[in-house]
């Protein structure tokens, strides 16, 4: 008799409605997906063949390899065919888009999956309700995680048999023996960030679309609650929370984990020391896997020892779990830093000879490597706690906002906006901080690992990003079911919260971008032979790029708003062309 809740329903149609409206949401969310994944299915074929003949026609492979190997990429005199290795990278980048796309369907099953859980639960008091998001965004974050690593892991033991991938077939006095494995490899984060950036635009653009046009007509127009079940873009509304803030998130992290891994692997294919052993050339992905456990551990904490209880607890336990991972993970970054790598190591580009003492110029340590990962895992904890702090309604940042709304939307616009350019600084400062640390200590290897460290707790992140959308679509079934103040005023501070958190998991998103887009260009530059002679930005072309790159990012935002624009007039249109064919909608 739990569900026997409000309005004198019965056990029975009770569940039959949230049965239909969690139906009709799940098949939505799939119908998306659905239709995206045949775009990026078209895409990743195509721009796999682009791959291929672009590593295919390098001319530095074949019988020249040796020599590469010998002496770097940067060695203009081989030559050879390389379109065996633009066959493994092509096979790579379909393996990373196809695993992408994975993550971003597993987060959306599971969240639409939970969040109807959610809701019944919530019919049993905070705890029980909390628990079930928590617990459905955790299967997300740990499913990614380690489905993430593993491929990768397989993808490298498997190519490493090939004979033209092996490092053991190449002389044994060869400096760069891992050279094409991890060129190869590189693939594989390509694939992942070319799917994340289908998920993330075109998920988030469905999100707003649907919220704008659900918003303007419902609440504006007719007055009518948010969730209200008369209003026809409602269940877009709840479609949206799960292929944006789930399935697109889900991608768009599994493509920084991937990039910045495969970074890390082709830098350290620069250093002799630290190819000398297995062990310490896979440090990146031992990085992410003891993530992964510790993760776990901390999970404990929310569910087990420090459960949410009342609604002033659930911001707290939250922020727990981003404080106790961080921590717990420190020590442990620690530990495997000192047992995965040599003492001291170096980045040489030429020559055998050069001495790698501690002290020299370009000279890596272990504590270095250490320093700059725990950069950037507090970095990122720091980061999203300024984020909680700018985004959640216990602060006065949110409440300014509030109070601003009371002279107007003017007023209120302006000071929003003003608020989120006043949030960034920080975080900025923290990025800078940690990429001058890690660059100082470890070089671009640093930086990359600086990426890892902030991506070490991914599997709370994620978990407490997606508990966000769960939460949220929680509150609109138990809106759409008519289930009654009580139940709603549960989900609606458990969503509260969840909407701090997907800021959270954004800020995570966008400053570990950072730092991987740094590495690579790393790598790449390091590759060319560009890491001896530098990039000087007086050269005309080479400023002249820079000021066309520093357009791209308003370029890309005109495109998505107008896209966002485009599509709520559409939604805002069809709602109101329903509501005007079918008076009957607002007699319920």
């Amino acid at each position: 008799g739990l569900l026997v809740i409000a309005h004198g329903q019965t056990y029975e149609t009770t569940q039959e409605k949230l049965t239909n409206i969690s139906s009709a949401i799940s098949l939505g969310a799939k119908s998306f997906l659905a239709a995206e994944y045949k775009i990026c299915a078209v895409f990743l074929i195509l721009f796999s063949i682009l791959v291929l003949c672009l590593v295919g026609s390098a001319g530095h492979c074949g019988d020249a390899a040796p020599d590469v190997v010998k002496h770097g990429l940067n060695d203009t005199s081989v030559e050879g065919s390389c379109w065996a290795l633009g066959g493994f990278t092509m096979l790579a980048f379909l393996i990373g888009g196809g695993i992408s796309m994975l993550s971003g369907y597993i987060g959306m099953m599971i969240a639409v999956y939970t969040n109807v859980r959610t809701t019944v639960e919530a019919t049993r008091g905070w705890t029980r309700a909390f628990n079930a998001a928590f617990r459905g965004g955790a299967v997300m974050g740990f499913a990614l995680s380690g489905l993430a690593l593993l491929v990768l892991t397989c993808l490298i033991l498997l190519y490493r048999i090939n004979d033209k991938l092996n490092p053991d077939s190449y002389d044994s006095n060869s400096q760069f023996q891992y050279l094409f494995l991890f060129e190869v490899i590189a693939g594989y984060g390509l694939g992942g960030s070319s799917i994340a950036l289908f998920g993330r635009v075109g998920g988030g653009i469905y999100t707003k679309a649907a919220d704008v046009g659900a918003d303007l007509v419902g609440k504006v127009e007719k007055g009518i609650p948010e969730d209200d079940p008369r209003n026809p873009a409602t269940i877009a509304d709840n479609v949206g929370d799960n292929v944006g803030d789930v399935a697109g998130m889900g991608a768009d992290l599994f493509g920084s984990f991937a990039e910045s891994t495969c970074a890390a692997l082709v830098l350290s294919s620069k250093s002799v020391q630290l190819q000398a052993n297995f062990g310490t050339l896979m440090f990146p992905l031992v990085i992410s896997a003891v993530g992964i456990l510790c993760c776990i551990l901390t999970s404990f904490i929310a569910t087990h020892f420090d459960p949410v209880k009342k609604a002033a607890d659930v911001e707290r336990v939250l922020k727990i779990q981003l404080i106790f991972s961080t921590i717990l993970l420190t020590p442990v970054l620690a530990g495997i830093s000192r047992a995965f790598l040599p003492d001291v190591f170096c980045f040489q580009t030429s020559g055998l000879n050069e001495e790698c003492v501690e002290g020299a110029a370009g000279t890596s340590t272990w504590w270095g490597a250490f320093i700059s990962t725990m950069c950037g895992l507090w970095a990122g904890l720091l980061t999203g706690l300024i984020t909680e702090y700018f985004t959640s309604h216990s602060y006065s940042p949110v409440r300014e906002v509030a109070k601003s709304s009371e002279t107007g939307a003017a007023t209120l616009i302006i000071y929003g906006l003003a608020l989120g350019y006043k949030s960034v600084i920080i975080p900025i400062f923290l990025l800078a901080l940690t990429i001058f640390t890690s660059f100082y200590l470890c070089d671009l290897y640093g930086v990359a690992l600086a990426a890892l460290g902030m991506l070490s707790s991914l599997s709370i992140g994620l978990t407490i990003d997606v508990y966000g959308p769960i939460t949220d679509n929680a509150g609109g079934i138990a809106e759409m079911a008519e289930l009654g103040e009580d139940i709603r005023n549960i989900t609606d501070t458990l969503d509260a919260a969840g909407n701090t958190t997907a800021a959270i998991g954004k800020g995570f998103a966008i400053g570990s971008a950072a730092l991987v887009s740094l590495s690579l260009f790393g790598a790449f530059a390091t590759n060319i032979g560009a890491g001896e002679t530098g990039i000087d930005i007086l050269q005309p072309i080479t400023f002249a790029f820079l000021l066309i790159g520093a357009m791209l990012p308003y370029w890309f935002s005109a495109l998505t708003m107008k896209s966002v624009g485009i599509a709520a007039h559409e939604m805002v249109e069809e709602v109101r062309r329903q509501f005007k064919e079918h008076p009957g909608i607002m007699n319920g």
